[in-house]
């Protein structure tokens, strides 16, 4: 799958291209911006991630979308829809949303903007019936868009990430966020719907 996924006022939310490489390095080895994750990524390490992305994009289409600023299709960050793989904590079939975004484009309600694309994108051209978010129980950053984006809390699903390094206990309690498809449409009229 290649192209444009999703187009907002100020946001083209797309596949990633060869020139995007450099961008997704530094969102990925920023310590700011990866707070909340166990470990930074080298170069390599994220162009082999860019790779796989691409790929999985490519395959299935889900995964984590490039954001770029229609003026120029210069990339800020990303936001996407992928297929969780926490089972039991979460059963199969589950898609999360999800986003980065380079430190220098905060605050400006970019993320906020490419997801709720998303969520549309999600629930009106996938069929999808519900979409979740989890984060580190601390990362209210990512919570308040979150709460932007119309998702609620479900502390009956909130789980300690099985992925995280015992050397960062601080990581391990993610709190769940979920939007169903009914809940997405009553809040959404259809006419802003893309």
């Amino acid at each position: 799958m290649n192209g444009v996924i999703a187009r907002t006022p100020r946001l083209t939310v797309r596949n990633w291209i060869e020139t995007d490489r450099d961008l997704f390095h530094e969102i990925n080895s920023d310590p700011e911006v990866m707070a909340f994750f166990p470990f930074r990524r080298n170069r390599a390490q994220s162009d082999e991630l860019f790779d796989r992305i691409r790929r999985t994009i490519d395959d299935t289409g889900f995964g984590f979308f490039a954001i770029a600023q229609r003026d120029g299709d210069k990339p800020i960050g990303f936001c996407g829809l992928a297929r969780t793989d926490l089972e039991p904590l979460l059963p199969n079939g589950t898609v999360e949303i999800g986003w980065r975004l380079a430190r220098r484009f905060w605050g400006q309600g970019y993320v906020c903007e490419a997801a709720t694309a998303l969520l549309g994108h999600g629930f009106d051209q996938c069929g999808l019936s519900e979409i979740v978010s989890f984060a580190v129980s601390d990362n209210t950053r990512s919570t308040a868009v979150m709460s932007r984006i119309g998702m609620k809390a479900d502390p009956s699903r909130d789980f300690d990430h099985p992925r995280v390094p015992d050397s960062h206990p601080q990581l391990v309690r993610h709190v769940l966020y979920a939007i169903t498809a009914d809940e997405w449409r009553a809040r959404t009229p259809i006419a802003t719907r893309a």
